[in-house]
Order: structure tokens, then C-alpha cells, then sequence
């Protein structure tokens, strides 16, 4: 962890912020709220399971006594929900907030599986729930000068989108279809980080990643259900190639709140293949770069959520 950032024993950051985490409830987005929390940073905790949620809270008030948390009901899954969540965070925070963490997502389905707007369920929750979240968001960021903090993964390095059809299938595959909406996550974000700077906007475009990230290589949380369930016998072997979930936060924490982070920026793990280590600013595949393949993946992601980006409004 950055000492910028803070973490559960380190220092307090020097600047106060407000950031919105989504998927707060568990693994990456939990270490992450939590290490927020402990740097002396209002969190809210934007969650689509209220039990989970408050168990959540519970859990970082355990570690952090003085936390200044929120909630907040998203359900990335479905737009009517981002829509709703947008307007109540608008309520809750009406002079603004400094950072949005898009963390929340869907990590495998073994059949296809789609949102209710019929959208497969990775590309949809992964993509295009937090791309309409955005850009339902974008004014609360602009009053503050903020960032959005886009999750992505070293899967992009395999992924390809279908030209004709960015958010299409195509024959199902789990783990190609993960890749995929990391990919588009990341073609979005990078993108957003041009078109912003295009419009003039004070908004900046993170991309961050955790490498390879585990529950059972974090530190325990009694309140927080864990994802996985390794055998404890493999977590020497794991150590030398993955790293928790609680470090595996550290680029998303300082992507949302480090004072040496610039619009555009990829950051994740400095490590061999950037599976583990400290964070850092790190190379994404070409590919998430193609600002033509992002034009086609902007578009047809416009028509699906429903949604369009007034950048120019803005300023």
C-alpha cells in the first residue's frame, strides 16, 4: 500500500475524499473500502445484497472504529438498478464525490447467463452496467474534479472483441468471455480518458488492476464470505506467484486517491507478468488501446445501456 493511500496502521491521507466503491461487500472492493476507510476517507459502499453490505460495514468499523461509511443499492446486473443508484448516490452526495472504484463484477458463469436486458451476464455486468453508471455519474465527479477508477485484468491480454458486434458472444465460453468484458472494461476506460481530456473536463480516466489476487492469501475477515476456498497446503506455493486480495487493492486504492496518478494511467502490480507487487504504472496489451475498436465498442454500448455521454456538458 502507497503511503499516500493509507492503510489499517498506516497514516491518515492529508486530503479528505469521498469515494464511491462498487462491489464493496467482498474481496477486492472490500480491502479496498476498508484500506480507504482507514486513511481517513468517506467511503460509500455501493452494494446490490443489503445483508452482505451490512456485514461489510460491520467488518471495517471492526478494523476501523472511526469510519465514515455510506451504502448505497447497485446492482450493476441491471440498468434499471444503475439508473436508480445513480440518482439515490446524487441524493446522498449532492455536493459531489472524488472518486467512483467501477470494481463490482461477475468472475465466470459455467453456462451463459444474461442480465434483464438481456445482455450476456459478463460483458453486461463487467462492461456495460459500469459504463451506464458513468456515465449517469460523470456530473458528481466533474463538481469535485474527480476520477473513475476502472477495474481491469491481465485477461485482456488473450481477449478479442467480435468487430461486428463488440458485445456479442459467439460460441460461450466462461473464461473467453470474462477476458472479453476486461477487455471492453478497459477499451472504455482508456477511451473515456481521451474523450474527457478532448471536452476539457477536470474528470480523470484510471485504469488499475490487482494481478493474481486470492481470498485465502488475504487476511482473514469473519464477516466477509470468501470466494474461494484453497486448501491451506497450497498457500506457500501460491505466494510465489499470486498475492491477496488485501494487496491486490493497493493499485485500485491508489488509482482513486493517489496524488501521482494522471488521467489515462494503467496501474497494477509491478511484478514479474504483474501478477504480484507493489503498484505501479504498468503496460496494458495494444489492444485495449485501439481507439477505432473502442469507437465501435462506445456506440454499440450507447444503444445498449441506453445512456450517452454529454462530455461537452460538462465544462
Amino acid at each position: 500500500m502507497s503511503a499516500d493511500a493509507g492503510t489499517t496502521d498506516g497514516p491518515r491521507a492529508a486530503v479528505r475524499r469521498t469515494v464511491v466503491v462498487t462491489g464493496a461487500s467482498a474481496g477486492l472492493g472490500y480491502f479496498a473500502a476498508e484500506q480507504l476507510a482507514a486513511a481517513g476517507h468517506r467511503v460509500v459502499l455501493a452494494t446490490r445484497n443489503e445483508t452482505r453490505a451490512a456485514a461489510a460495514e460491520r467488518s471495517i468499523r471492526r478494523h476501523v472504529p472511526d469510519a465514515d461509511l455510506g451504502q448505497l443499492h447497485l446492482d450493476l446486473a441491471d440498468l434499471d438498478s444503475v439508473r436508480a443508484g445513480a440518482a439515490n448516490l446524487a441524493r446522498l452526495e449532492p455536493d459531489g464525490v472524488d472518486a467512483i472504484v467501477n470494481n463490482a463484477g461477475v468472475v465466470g458463469s459455467g453456462t451463459m447467463q444474461t442480465t434483464p436486458q438481456d445482455t450476456e451476464l459478463q460483458i453486461g455486468t463487467n462492461h456495460l452496467g459500469h459504463f451506464a453508471w458513468t456515465a449517469s455519474t460523470l456530473p458528481l465527479l466533474e463538481a469535485r474534479g474527480g476520477r473513475v477508477v476502472h477495474l481491469g485484468s491481465i485477461a485482456h491480454r488473450w481477449a478479442r472483441l467480435d468487430r461486428a458486434d463488440p458485445l456479442g458472444v459467439g460460441r460461450y465460453s466462461s473464461y473467453r468471455q470474462y477476458g472479453r468484458s476486461k477487455l471492453a472494461v478497459m477499451l472504455f476506460g482508456f477511451e473515456l480518458a481521451q474523450r474527457l481530456a478532448d471536452a476539457g473536463s477536470s474528470v480523470a480516466s484510471v485504469v488499475a488492476h490487482p494481478g493474481f489476487s486470492l481470498d485465502v492469501l488475504a487476511p482473514d475477515r469473519l464477516d466477509i464470505a470468501a470466494s474461494r476456498s484453497e486448501p491451506a497446503w497450497t498457500r506457500p506455493a501460491q505466494r510465489l506467484y499470486a498475492q491477496g486480495k488485501d494487496v491486490g487493492a493497493d493499485p485500485l486504492v491508489h488509482a482513486a486517491v493517489g496524488q501521482d496518478v494522471r488521467s489515462g494511467e494503467y496501474w497494477g502490480p509491478s511484478g514479474w507478468m504483474q501478477l504480484r507487487g507493489p503498484a505501479a504504472v504498468v503496460a496494458a496489451e495494444p489492444r485495449a488501446h485501439d481507439r477505432t475498436e473502442a469507437a465501435r465498442l462506445w456506440t454499440a454500448s450507447e444503444r445498449a445501456a441506453g445512456v450517452a455521454f454529454a462530455l461537452d456538458a460538462l465544462v
